[in-house]
């Protein structure tokens, strides 16, 4: 068992377990490199040293990487880490079908076709690649949270089936889905895979398999020794038309069984068509032969060996059952049983006859033979209507003019008032063939039938085509207007499997339209182009940036998806210079850039030769780049400065320079000095000078003239001044 945790050749992180095997266990993980889920499934450690085990392993896994299709899981990757064999596969987020089954139950039918129309379409794939599943079960099914069907397990299950791997708890899982030519040891085919999509089909209807049993063997001696029990048992809604998909599908003899999942998907096409609910029950034509005498089964015959490590079934009451007398009381028992199971079916039967009656219910008479006029007539008198509108096709064996069959087909039990579709026949004469092209070829398929054409005589070529929708006919040979005769003569029908691939341009550059409008003449539908707009500071907004696929790429027009990533312009702006304009300014030209005013930070500071409010400085250079999502720009402004200047106040008198140095925010010192020049009173000069910046509040030093300076001696000999 792989640990959780596990980095699986260092890029698979696995997560979880989902689930495990006959062979294999299935763990969630994650692949690192290409950021997604995946699905890893692991050989089991009881098989990592059985070569030929690895061996198919490998080659079988490698094999189902050609499997391409969309109800097909994926396989990724295949590798070996420490003697651990591996695949990486399509993780499916969902359920199974056996879990859809047992929740959804009962599933309305168009839901149960829809979903058969999906395995079948995978099926056939991988037929035509010569690869048989083996194993087809609702477990080996998944559906997604879309309704989308994946089928898993494709070549792992060959492995299975050629390897010392099939043991009894294997075959235990799939018993069930079994076809007889395989319980009887016989080599698989394609048609044992039909056989098992159709006891899958009865599963979905019925919400229960067809044979149940104590063991692997029980099981498998029922799928070809007893009829498969009627669906119309647990719902007798169920339309004859879809029972009879069931019993063409699960026929035990291959002969008698849908050749091809193509053929059984044709016929599940129209199987809810109104004309088809009402349709005969299938037989298997090998019924209407010679009887055919079978070798017993005894104890001592040898069983397939893909059963010899089976449990053997044992018998009920085996130590209670006389010797002697038994046969007697069996037989006894046996007559019993038949005359209440007789009595129990013309009960049923006259019940569901009257019930028939009761509900408006009518047989269609056989009116092959007649003239037109006589069919009518019987029909009306069943209580039918009759299209105005005939049919004509050949036959060789009534004459010309007269009714071949009818459409519903004669004995068809249907509604009171149906409309019934004569067809004519035109003797051996041949008919003209209609133009079948621009058609789906399943309903081609079914108006040629109508015509008398078998399908052995309608070959279908699939062909590339960019013009043509997929299934629908592109040609046909003959020609429509050319005479044919549907019991000799073949028809060819050229059918459309989609467009064929493409090789994608370098878009980068284009504008989104022109590169869409580029894709969509490749044929390319716009709904599978997808749109992702990126940042780029090169591309122009609305401009190509890259493309997934890259440019060469081959891409199929009916599925490839292309993602064009678009640009939608740079974040990043240019700055301009803002030194030496108001804040204001500067806070306007940003925000015309598209920067939000948050990004914009200011830091005031004084300054003694910037003028208070305009920018000093800036901490982005003019012309840088500026991404206005995640940068900030950060703008010093100017608050002035707290210094003042010192006026002039030489000459003025006391009063006057009081005044003036208050006005500035100065206040006076008083000083003395004599001047011969300057009156007395008056202000020669201050400190700090006229001019000088100062602190404001500071203290100026003014000095006033105390007059002249000459000085006076007086008689008693002192000097005055």
């Amino acid at each position: 068992m792989i640990e959780i945790g596990r980095k699986l050749n260092g890029r698979y992180h696995i997560i979880g377990n989902i689930g495990s095997g006959g062979m294999a266990n299935v763990f969630l993980a994650h692949d690192l490199i290409l950021d997604r889920d995946v699905a890893v499934k692991v050989l089991r450690f009881d098989f990592q040293n059985d070569q030929a085990a690895i061996r198919r392993f490998q080659r079988e896994a490698l094999a189902a990487t050609e499997l391409v299709h969309p109800n097909i899981v994926s396989v990724y990757d295949v590798g070996e880490e420490d003697g651990l064999q591996y695949l990486v596969m399509e993780y499916v987020k969902g359920m199974d079908l056996k879990r859809y089954i047992q929740t959804q139950y009962p599933i309305p039918y168009a839901k149960v076709v829809d979903i058969m129309e999906q395995i079948l379409s995978a099926v056939s794939l991988a037929h035509e690649h010569r690869i048989i599943h083996r194993d087809l079960k609702p477990q080996n099914i998944l559906i997604d949270e879309s309704g989308v069907v994946k089928i898993t397990d494709f070549g792992i299950a060959i492995a299975l089936t050629e390897t010392s791997i099939t043991q009894t708890n294997t075959m235990l899982g799939s018993v069930h889905y079994l076809s007889p030519e395989q319980a009887r040891g016989s080599m698989a085919t394609n048609q044992s895979d039909v056989y098992a999509v159709g006891i899958i089909l009865y599963e979905m209807l019925t919400g229960n398999v067809p044979f149940d049993g104590e063991s692997a063997v029980t099981i498998a001696l029922k799928h070809f020794q007893e009829d498969i029990p009627s669906v119309k048992i647990f719902d007798p809604n169920i339309p004859q038309s879809l029972e009879n998909v069931v019993l063409h599908a699960t026929a035990k003899d291959p002969a008698d069984r849908y050749k091809t999942a193509e053929e059984m998907s044709r016929d599940l096409y129209t199987v809810l068509a109104a004309n088809r609910l009402d349709e005969p029950k299938w037989e298997p034509t090998g019924l209407m032969g010679e009887t055919k005498i079978l070798t017993p089964i005894t104890d001592d015959m040898p069983m397939p060996s893909a059963f010899q490590s089976m449990e053997t079934p044992t018998e009920e009451n085996e130590a209670e059952t006389p010797e002697e007398p038994a046969p007697k009381k069996k037989k006894k028992k046996r007559w019993i049983i038949l005359i209440i199971l007789l009595v129990a079916a013309l009960l049923i039967g006259g019940g569901l006859y009257w019930a028939g009656r009761g509900n408006g219910e009518v047989k269609v008479p056989d009116v092959s033979d007649k003239t037109e006029a006589e069919a009518r007539s019987l029909l009306e008198e069943a209580g039918l209507k009759v299209k105005a509108e005939t049919k004509e096709i050949p036959d060789d064996s009534i004459e010309e003019g007269r009714v071949v069959k009818t459409d519903p087909a004669a004995e068809a039990t249907v509604k009171k008032n149906r409309e019934v579709e004569l067809y004519i026949s035109s003797g051996n004469k041949k008919i003209k063939l209609s133009d079948y092209t621009g058609q789906e070829y399943k309903d081609v398929i079914e108006s040629l039938g109508k015509l008398g054409f078998q399908e052995n005589r309608i070959e279908i070529q699939k062909e590339a085509n960019n013009k043509v929708d997929e299934d629908e006919v592109i040609r046909q040979t003959p020609e429509a207007g050319e005479e044919v005769d549907p019991k000799t003569d073949e028809i060819t029908l050229v059918v459309s499997e989609g467009p064929d691939d493409v090789y994608l341009d370098n878009y980068a550059g284009y504008s989104y339209e022109n590169a869409v409008n580029a894709l969509i003449a490749l044929g390319i539908k716009e709904s599978n182009i997808t749109r992702s707009d990126v940042e780029s500071d090169t591309v122009e907004a609305g401009a190509v940036v890259s493309q997934t696929p890259a440019a060469g790429s081959a891409v199929n027009p009916k599925n490839g998806k292309v993602t064009l990533q678009v640009s939608k312009g740079s974040d990043k702006v240019t700055i301009g210079n803002y030194e030496g304009t108001t804040y204001a300014d500067a806070e306007a030209a940003l925000t015309s850039l598209g920067i939000n005013k948050s990004q914009i930070v200011r830091v005031d500071e004084e300054s003694d030769s910037v003028e208070s409010g305009v920018v000093i400085s800036q901490d982005k250079v003019a012309g840088s780049a500026f991404n206005v999502k995640t940068d900030k720009i950060t703008l010093r402004v100017s608050k002035g400065s707290d210094k003042v200047t010192v006026p002039d106040v030489a000459g003025l008198s006391k009063a006057d320079v009081q005044a003036k140095l208050s006005q500035v925010g100065l206040s006076m010192v008083e000083a003395q000095e004599p001047s011969s020049s300057i009156s007395k009173g008056s202000a020669i000069r201050s400190t700090p000078g006229a001019n000088e910046k100062v602190a404001k509040g500071a203290s100026i030093t003014v000095y006033f003239s105390s007059g002249d300076d000459k000085k006076t001696t007086n008689d008693n000999g002192t000097n005055n001044s």
